[in-house]
């Protein structure tokens, strides 16, 4: 069994900061039709090349920005998407000698250790990073991966389920979840297969303790958890708000900005939502890029990096991922400032700590959740 270090559960004053006060501040500097904040010289040798950034599938950025950059840089920007962020990671890790591609997106705070471990990335500190909040930033010392994003994964409600005749009290920390009132309410992912999951599995040891957590899951089976493979077939297909109708689970394992993307993608247009969130025992996830080992488009590389912290594409994150910009100053969409729900103390583990102990923690799950 591996000894691990101390879990890192208490959040930066500076993280909260982000959180709650830069990122919603206004500056003219940062609308998308500004002139962008990267170094508007583009060297004459990456005119015409093709750089191909790796992602997960949830990564999108809008069109228009997209071609702004391939305009201004002369690059033409390949995207290559798979599909969790870890199956990305295990993919680039094992074409390491020969890279499919020049950048990697998506590798969170949950696998980071993973990636510097195998030796993925090549250094390099953007110009853009004494404009972004430095609590978000993951590699300090070595400056392998710039952080883009974060979102906070927590427990949502179905608010028609809760807090009416004949109904229960929605939940409202971690410990509710396994009280018999929500008995046969809950839908998981698995965090073998999840990132999603992995982050609530994560929620659960720095809550918990690592000699505490499968405890806890042990009193969410007896409380008749379901668990499945992703955050698709969990928010859409068995949570009772989900895409299909057809879901019978009220509370799902989803993130804090679930009640805007409700509002957002609503097939019949609506000004609130029936998306709460439990903001006890969220697990903040941290998104980075960074630059793969052997890339022959190094200059290129470094123009993509600069593009995802940009003003522009900082300000093109919230509505087009439904996660918060890293980037001081950059103004949130008011759909977000309405619906995200906040999220004061939000768990967090070291990334040596995850990388040490995840799998043999997630062994230990399943041989508790699954068996």
């Amino acid at each position: 069994m591996n000894r691990t270090r101390p879990l890192v559960v208490v959040l930066a004053a500076g993280l909260l900061l982000a959180a709650c006060g830069d990122s919603t501040s206004t500056s003219a500097s940062t609308s998308t039709s500004s002139t962008t904040s990267t170094s508007s010289t583009v060297p004459v040798d990456v005119r015409g090349q093709t750089v191909t950034l790796l992602t997960h599938g949830s990564f999108a950025l809008s069109k228009e920005v997209i071609t702004a950059f391939e305009t201004r840089t002369g690059l033409t920007l390949k995207m290559v998407k798979g599909d969790d962020a870890g199956a990305v990671l295990n993919q680039a890790i094992l074409t390491k000698d020969h890279p499919e591609a020049d950048v990697l997106f998506g590798v969170d705070n949950t696998l980071l250790g993973r990636a510097l471990q195998a030796d993925l990335f090549e250094p390099y500190q953007s110009p853009e990073a004494p404009k972004l909040h430095a609590a978000f930033d993951l590699d300090p010392a070595g400056h392998h991966v710039t952080s883009v994003d974060y979102g906070d994964v927590c427990v949502n409600t179905d608010k028609r389920a809760f807090d009416h005749a004949g109904a229960p009290a929605a939940p409202a920390t971690l410990e509710d979840l396994a009280a018999a009132p929500y008995k046969g309410k809950l839908v998981v992912e698995n965090p073998a297969t999840s990132s999603t999951g992995l982050a609530f599995l994560l929620a659960t040891v720095a809550r918990f303790g690592p000699d505490g957590y499968l405890g806890y899951w042990q009193r969410l089976v007896d409380n008749k958890v379901k668990v499945v493979a992703g955050w698709e077939q969990a928010y859409n297909d068995s949570f009772t708000l989900g895409g299909t109708g057809t879901g019978d689970r009220p509370l799902v394992v989803s993130y804090a900005t679930s009640p805007p993307a409700d509002v957002v993608y609503a097939s019949t247009p609506k000004d609130t939502t029936d998306v709460g969130t439990i903001i006890d025992g969220c697990f903040r996830q941290i998104e980075t890029v960074g630059i793969l080992h052997g890339t022959s488009h190094r200059r290129a590389a470094e123009l993509v990096v600069d593009f995802l912290v940009s003003a522009e594409a900082q300000a093109d994150v919230p509505l087009n991922m439904f996660v918060f910009p890293v980037r001081n100053a950059t103004p949130l969409p008011a759909v977000f400032t309405k619906f995200a729900a906040t999220v004061p103390h939000p768990l967090l583990v070291d990334p040596a700590v995850a990388a040490a102990n995840r799998d043999a923690w997630i062994k230990a799950w399943t041989a508790v959740v699954l068996r």
